[in-house]
């Protein structure tokens, strides 16, 4: 079944619930991953109608399934109620409001209610770029570490400012200003390659990205290893960037190297298309490709790297409808570390940029 269906309404799109016993994830696990990320209201009643458009909106219903026990990454969509239709509020982004209705139609679909109720409302382009205008710092050829763990890669006794949706903090290592960025919001797909070009324009020299990828290769057990490279299909075209960590990252221990492919939704990466993408391709994530595009566009050095989170070629008991369990954060508590070791000698070997020097 199509994911994409249009609507007689101009605008619109209707979101088809995917097939889930073709996905990559068992029919248990992708349903454990549904719950996690649908908002309360959707669980708990049905509606006339479900509407995704983007909007950041904290005044509106927020899910009670909002993670907890970390510092970002934590809040989910919201809802505004109408009556007897529900209107479902993500941060603007093509990408996140179409993975957001995906998600939707096929939770519904597998708790068996009607899915023919759910559309989405891609955000206009204009919408999307002054959703991130609120992102406001002095970096003046700083390195930024955005992502996944920053609260373990910041010092530990450092004080985070923050601003609308974010906070940060600065220090220098080996002579080098360091900024890490955290986004309380989601920075999926196309929205992460926008907080790269907002960085560039802020003064950032070099961006960094600490996250989480899904590995393409059979055997590669998740939370064990490391993933980096400087190339990604995105939408087709193959796009590499200035990397910021050259050959370093991959020659350390229990860090992989290879070709990333850029996927909108986690919900479109059924087997036929792990089949088209395996034998080229070794891990797969929203961002890494906008935000290697971005960079390059601005002319910064950009970087990645990532915890292999889970295996999309080989059912391990680790996938993302399990992450918040001790054993998993135990492990990756591990990499966080290994992660923040690589950073540092990056800086330390070859600090490109010295202090106080801009672009």
């Amino acid at each position: 079944m199509t994911p994409l269906l249009a609507d007689p309404t101009p605008g619109l799109l209707r979101a088809a619930p995917i097939e889930p016993a073709g996905h990559t994830m068992t029919h248990a696990r992708l349903l454990r991953y549904l719950e996690i990320k649908v908002h309360h209201l959707i669980q708990d009643q049905d509606w006339d109608s479900i509407r995704i458009i983007g909007g950041y909106d904290r005044t509106a219903v927020i899910s009670r399934y909002e993670k907890t026990g970390k510092l970002f990454n934590i809040e989910r969509p919201t809802a505004e109620i109408h009556g007897r239709d529900l209107i479902v509020k993500a941060f603007p982004g093509a990408d996140y409001v179409q993975h957001y209705a995906l998600i939707i139609a096929t939770y519904l679909a597998m708790t068996g209610r009607p899915v023919g109720t759910v559309t989405y409302q891609p955000p206009e382009q204009e919408e999307c770029r002054t959703a991130l205008d609120a992102l406001d710092l002095e970096l003046d050829g700083a390195l930024v570490i955005v992502g996944w763990g920053l609260q373990y890669l910041a010092p530990e006794n450092g004080v985070w400012t923050r601003g609308p949706g974010y906070a940060w903090q600065r220090t220098e290592v080996a002579g080098r200003r360091v900024v890490y960025l955290g986004f309380l919001h989601s920075i999926w797909g196309d929205v992460a390659g926008r907080v790269v070009a907002r960085l560039a324009e802020l003064g950032a020299c070099d961006v960094v990205y600490v996250g989480k990828v899904g590995s393409l290769t059979p055997g590669v057990e998740p939370n064990a290893w490391l993933a980096t490279g400087n190339t990604s299909l995105v939408r087709g075209a193959m796009v590499s960037w200035d990397d910021f960590f050259g050959d370093y990252a991959a020659a350390h221990d229990g860090v992989r190297s290879g070709l990333h492919v850029s996927s909108p939704s986690i919900l479109l990466e059924n087997r036929d298309w792990l089949a088209q993408h395996t034998a080229s391709y070794a891990f797969v994530d929203p961002e890494i490709g906008p935000m290697g595009a971005a960079a390059r566009q601005a002319g910064i050095r950009f970087g990645y790297l990532h915890v292999i989170s889970n295996n999309l070629a080989t059912h391990y008991a680790a996938d993302l409808s399990n992450e918040r369990h001790s054993d998993v954060l135990r492990q990756r508590a591990v990499l966080v570390d290994r992660i923040r070791t690589i950073i540092t000698g990056r800086l330390t070997a070859s600090p490109t940029h010295p202090l106080g020097e801009s672009r």
